[in-house]
């Protein structure tokens, strides 16, 4: 399942039925769970934890360290879940101790070719970044967000669930649970409904969703009186608390 040609070194724990392409070299401290395919010329440095069912296509480079030029060369990590797919030329680096020590990816997530995740990054479940979309260090994103091509997120930034980033839009604030913004400047458009109808959500919710959208960004409220509004909206549609705590944990401030 190791071809010939690759490196690993002997302290990396894989199991047994990794698949492990030519010219492939797998560091110290790195984990690899059952059933993950590697293909041929990646790179994966430690301490790295990658979980099951993975794949990582030619040319990546995983678990490197941060250019951030405050890192020493600490200890930190990477984790990486179970079922993702990591194409050709993504770079996912590890964390640094001035943030978390530690960035983490979860499961059943794509990231499209040359997608890069910057240190301290946390991104959830079910999320797709589409080609040379990249994250700086210290950014979260929710689960099931979706960024488009080219889309830039700035440091200590928050993409919320459900959220969705249009092709080469740049982000400099946070991204609200649900939102569809787009443009550079990112301007907000609408909440993501043809995404919400995708999962399942009922049009009930989405339409409730739609009130709450206009709530913030069409009744000229500050956040704050439009979180006094939401939560009676919430009352009565749990799925509208998923926006408001988007909101209630903004520290930069949201697109507007």
């Amino acid at each position: 399942m190791i071809h010939p040609t690759a490196i690993v070194d002997p302290s990396a724990r894989i199991a047994a039925d990794v698949e492990i392409g030519p010219w492939t070299l797998i560091g110290p401290d790195v984990e690899i769970g059952a059933g993950t395919r590697i293909a041929s010329h990646v790179v994966i440095k430690g301490p790295t934890q990658i979980g099951c069912n993975n794949q990582i296509l030619q040319f990546s480079t995983i678990g490197e360290d941060t250019p951030d030029l405050k890192y020493k060369g600490e200890p930190t990590r990477l984790v990486i879940g179970d079922d993702n797919i990591i194409r050709e030329g993504v770079t996912i680096h590890r964390g640094t101790v001035q943030d978390r020590g530690e960035t983490r990816m979860g499961d059943r997530n794509l990231l499209m070719a040359y997608v890069h995740i910057g240190h301290d990054s946390v991104i959830g479940d079910n999320c797709i970044f589409v080609n040379n979309a990249s994250l700086a260090g210290h950014v979260r994103v929710g689960d099931w967000a979706i960024l488009g091509g080219y889309a830039l997120v700035h440091q200590f930034c928050d993409i919320g669930a459900h959220a969705f980033l249009g092709a080469a839009t740049y982000i400099t604030k946070d991204v609200p649970a649900y939102v569809l913004v787009a443009g550079n400047p990112a301007e907000v458009s609408n909440i993501n409904v043809e995404g919400l109808k995708r999962r399942g959500f009922s049009g009930d919710a989405v339409n409730a969703l739609r009130r709450a959208y206009k709530i913030i960004y069409r009744q000229g409220l500050s956040v704050d009186d439009a979180l006094a509004e939401l939560q009676i909206l919430a009352n009565d549609h749990s799925e509208v608390q998923l926006l408001i705590d988007s909101l209630k944990n903004s520290k930069r401030g949201i697109v507007r």
